[in-house]
């Protein structure tokens, strides 16, 4: 792929939705250029791109624009799927994380933000993760042996519940949950995907990522 065929990706570092994003697009060898967005000063072309302008965003070179973080993974992987991820697919439970873990996320992370009693909303968000336990404890990954784009979808989540009180986290009697988590972030895939580039401004040089 040229460099001026390339698609271009916005994205933040620490965002779950654009850690997904990038987890399919480096796994399928999605070579595109990876534009790193200041959420307090998001760029025009990222506004102009999306009217949403949330990341993250991509970009192809025909101007088409996908900006939800589920289809981006599936178009990568429609393109090449190397270790079969499509094959290990929970549309209903990647549905159940993107809702209601969400919601009970956001609450028990920012409770200010949210005006939230932050002990209520962890509590609801951990029945997800003791059904997370109980579907790993008989296969080791969420749908069956190998990692799949079920686990990647949800991997980012699941983290970023982890680091709220990691202490707390590491108590729980969820061992299956905690090897998962444990092993996906010290992979080398996870590794990859979290590069720290600055953000992107106008004239800046292509950083290309899953090059």
């Amino acid at each position: 792929m040229t460099n001026s065929a390339a698609p271009v990706l916005y994205s933040f570092r620490r965002c779950p939705y654009a850690m997904r994003a990038r987890l399919a697009l480096m796994v399928s060898e999605t070579r595109c250029e990876l534009r790193e967005v200041k959420l307090s000063a998001k760029p025009a072309a990222l506004i102009a791109a999306s009217a949403k302008a949330t990341v993250p965003v991509l970009v192809l070179p025909d101007g088409t624009v996908i900006d939800e973080s589920i289809d981006v993974m599936r178009w990568a992987l429609g393109r090449n799927d190397p270790e079969g991820w499509l094959k290990r697919d929970d549309p209903a439970l990647i549905a159940a994380n993107d809702r209601g873990f969400k919601h009970a996320l956001d609450r028990y992370k920012y409770p200010d933000r949210h005006r939230s009693e932050p002990l209520e909303h962890r509590e609801s968000g951990l029945e997800f993760l003791r059904d997370l336990d109980a579907r790993l404890a008989t296969a080791g990954q969420l749908c069956g042996a190998d990692r799949g784009l079920a686990d990647m979808a949800i991997l980012p989540f699941v983290r970023q519940f982890a680091a709220v009180d990691r202490e707390w986290f590491d108590t729980l009697p969820l061992s299956h949950l905690q090897r998962w988590l444990a092993g996906h972030l010290t992979s080398n895939l996870f590794a990859a995907i979290m590069i720290r580039p600055k953000p992107w401004a106008e004239g800046d040089a292509p950083i290309w990522f899953a090059d």
